[in-house]
């Protein structure tokens, strides 16, 4: 209901910037790692090409653009805010980061990012499958990236957390200086691959709500609506499930994951604000 309702309310402006006819094609500069592939960025990449395409006809034509760069989270918000060197970034949201930036209210991966399984170091699985609620897990300390949102979820339910470079967490892992390293369902996959010292832990999920967003400068309206446009119409269509169930990164990953054997821990995420909160009874915005 509430992509109709965007849909409707976006309608007039897109057709005043139709009237104007033919124009440059918007340039969109985005931020990949120069030295660290991660083919998992792809996704939202292929996401954000959808909802450009979709919304070509009422917004004209775009230019794709990567910067590469390797750059912590902080930084690249901080370019978006800036507005130097790049126009748009994905994360997962927070207030601070809605406040920061202006966000485009649609989970781009279906909220996929709150399903979370951990690496642990090889051969303690007998350790974890032990715990079976929420106080049990609360034994354990837990490896986070140092400007993750997830770090303070897991804070305000108590956990102890331990903050880290993120291309260090394996290491501290491995290290002893947490227990468990949480990730979403989609990322330890390749992460674990070929490493002997470290596994996929088998029998817990912890849940919680984690729409990740494009976020845009804040002054850039005409990019957001853009972009809000085109997913709305893609949601409506049925192009987006379609790739979200369909790309490498995401296919077949409920499947992979074997949810149906997994004790499930969900938590609240108390740092949503009202507009993300509003979102959830869309359900067709989300993993059911």
């Amino acid at each position: 209901m509430i992509t109709r309702v965007i849909l409707i309310l976006l309608l007039p402006f897109t057709c005043v910037l139709s009237a104007f006819g033919t124009q440059a094609p918007s340039l969109i500069r985005y931020n990949i790692s120069a030295d660290k592939v991660d083919g998992k960025q792809s996704y939202y990449i292929d996401v954000l090409t959808l909802a450009l395409e979709k919304s070509r006809p009422e917004y004209g034509d775009f230019e794709l653009k990567p910067v590469f760069m390797s750059m912590p989270q902080s930084r690249t918000i901080k370019l978006v805010a800036d507005r130097k060197l790049i126009d748009i970034v994905w994360t997962m949201t927070s207030p601070e980061r809605e406040q920061q930036l202006l966000p485009v209210y649609f989970p781009i991966m279906k909220g996929l990012m709150g399903y979370r399984i951990a690496i642990i170091r090889r051969d303690e699985q007998l350790r974890f499958d032990h715990i079976n609620d929420l106080e049990d897990m609360k034994q354990l300390v837990f490896g986070q990236g140092n400007d993750w949102p997830d770090a303070d979820i897991l804070q305000s339910h108590g956990f102890s957390v331990v903050r880290g470079a993120s291309d260090n967490l394996l290491n501290m892992l491995v290290k002893g200086r947490f227990d468990a390293f949480p990730r979403a369902l989609h990322e330890p996959w390749e992460e674990v691959s070929g490493r002997s010292d470290v596994m996929i832990e088998t029998g817990l999920l912890v849940k919680y709500s984690a729409p990740i967003y494009f976020f845009v400068n804040a002054d850039n309206h005409q990019l957001a609506s853009r972009i809000q446009f085109g997913l709305a119409k893609a949601i409506d269509d049925g192009s987006f499930d379609e790739l979200f169930f369909s790309h490498p990164t995401t296919a077949g990953i409920l499947q992979k994951a074997k949810l149906e054997q997994r004790r499930v821990i969900e938590l609240n995420n108390p740092n949503l604000s009202s507009e993300s909160q509003a979102l959830t009874s869309s359900k067709n915005l989300w993993l059911q």
